[in-house]
């Protein structure tokens, strides 16, 4: 048995380290650790409640809306308040903005390179890959970057600015659209649409959007060359590869549910494991006994977020700054792939039944996503109604409590407050990456990517395997909102 230790990771957003025990060409077992102690839960207690809104998004500059969506949320909670049908619309159009950037900036820049490594120079379809999909200098991140730029000006129009936008609110949002603000942000979306029909998926999102089984992504694949799209490409790819055995998680998968408009979320909110089951929130805890972290393992809103003073020698079973949360004791993946999976869409769920959670679902769910945010996206703007209010006044109390669970590109996001004489008492935050890249928990069981790891074959030689690189990047793991 040989250790092996990589990171840093490149075209990972954060600190990463992943520690591997290798036999016979294969891995063994994984223990991932986060390395980074951030402490954003400890710089909001004592402050005004309202601080949260502004603090809450410098966790991150990917994702800086879906935190701010999720304190804005809990801060509703907290004050039992509601928006305005023009209010959900805008908020629900301004997390999908990111949402969907972020998946196409996963797929085309951090996760795609990777297949025009000269290791893969002997495979059948590199002569297509590499040219394409190049780090940087290929004809593909430099379109998708392009086009990500041009989406993005759909969040100027409505959140004034991105990232750290301040226009989620508890009530609402505060920039109101116009009548000719509505006609831009459908010329945004058509732009955008036309990039995706042309090179992502060579054919109509509504087409994609309707695949509803393997034998008709099978069909759908083989009706054009793998030249014709990068959907294609990559799932001829991942046929080569045969990543679908490939990063098998613990398959059990959470969704709190995404993007609620008209009083019900485009995406459901659940639980699959071996089928669809409901959702207990009051189930979930943080285990802390393989964190540096100190404290007991409760549920998040009663939980805190303290960094152990010579975590080494107090904790030697300790090896990461991020804490194991639990639902019924049990890990969760969480992430796209979930949420397709639990809103019952019919391929994802064929696909999970077939294979489980693997690094070309989680793919092919991101992109399916992908295209029907674009579709809904498109629904929301045509239901905006210029000169009718987008927020509300809200009264926060001076005691209370709320929570808010948003659903963020890489998978569920929670927040907690408390709030005591008018000033918050705690706080605390599980991110996406906190439930798939936790370490292990006091039964010993490891987390969702320490689980896909096992299995993974190492190439003789390989410093940093490359197998090992597509099951992490294939949960687009954001470290910087890991540990707070």
């Amino acid at each position: 048995m040989t250790t092996i230790t990589i990171g840093p990771f490149n075209r990972v957003e954060g600190d990463l380290e992943v520690h591997l025990d290798i036999a016979d060409g294969m891995v063994r077992s994984a223990r991932v650790n986060s390395p980074l102690y951030r402490g954003f839960e400890q710089i909001m207690q004592g402050r005004e409640p309202l601080d949260a809104l502004v603090i809450a998004p410098r966790i991150c500059g990917i994702c800086s809306v879906s935190q701010s969506m999720a304190a804005a949320r809990a801060l509703a909670d907290a004050a039992g308040t509601g928006m305005p049908p023009n209010g959900e619309l805008a908020a629900a159009l301004t997390l999908a903005c990111e949402n969907l950037a972020d998946h196409i900036s996963h797929f085309y820049l951090f996760f795609m390179p990777d297949f025009a490594r000269a290791v893969y120079a002997g495979e059948a379809w590199f002569p297509l890959a590499e040219p394409r999909f190049r780090a940087l200098t290929g004809s593909a991140p430099r379109a998708a970057i392009q086009a990500r730029a041009g989406l993005l000006h759909l969040m100027g129009t409505l959140a004034g600015k991105w990232p750290h936008s301040l226009s989620l609110q508890p009530g609402g949002s505060t920039r109101p659209v116009q009548a000719r603000e509505r006609l831009r942000l459908l010329a945004i979306l058509a732009d955008f649409r036309g990039f995706l029909e042309r090179q992502t998926f060579g054919d109509r999102l509504e087409v994609v959007a309707a695949l509803d089984s393997a034998a008709a992504l099978a069909a759908w694949r083989e009706a054009a060359s793998p030249a014709s799209s990068d959907l294609r490409l990559f799932l001829h790819i991942a046929e080569a590869l045969d990543l679908a055995r490939l990063g098998r998680g613990p398959d059990r998968f959470m969704s709190f549910g995404g993007l609620s408009v008209g009083g019900g979320p485009l995406f459901r909110a659940g639980l699959w494991s071996q089928g669809p089951a409901p959702l207990d929130i009051a189930a979930i805890v943080e285990d802390l006994s393989h964190s540096w972290m100190q404290g007991a393992t409760l549920h998040p809103d009663r939980g805190v977020t303290v960094p152990g003073i010579e975590p080494a020698a107090h904790k030697p079973a300790a090896y990461s700054w991020c804490k194991a949360p639990r639902l019924d004791g049990r890990p969760v993946e969480v992430g796209a792939l979930a949420r397709q999976l639990v809103d019952g869409q019919p391929l994802i769920r064929e696909l999970v039944v077939a294979s489980g959670g693997n690094v070309r679902n989680r793919v092919v769910a991101r992109l399916l996503e992908s295209a029907r945010l674009v579709i809904a996206m498109e629904d929301w703007v045509r239901a905006l109604r210029p000169g009718k209010p987008f927020c509300t006044a809200v009264r926060l109390p001076d005691e209370g409590a709320g929570a808010g669970l948003v659903e963020a590109a890489r998978g569920s996001l929670g927040h907690w407050l408390s709030i005591r004489h008018g000033r918050i008492l705690n706080y605390q935050i599980v991110a996406p990456t906190t439930w798939n890249f936790s370490p292990r928990d006091a039964a010993g069981c490891a987390g969702p990517l320490e689980q896909a790891l096992v299995g993974t074959v190492v190439r003789p030689r390989e410093a940093t395997p490359v197998a090992v690189q597509h099951v992490v990047r294939s949960f687009d793991p954001c470290m910087v909102c890991t540990v707070h």
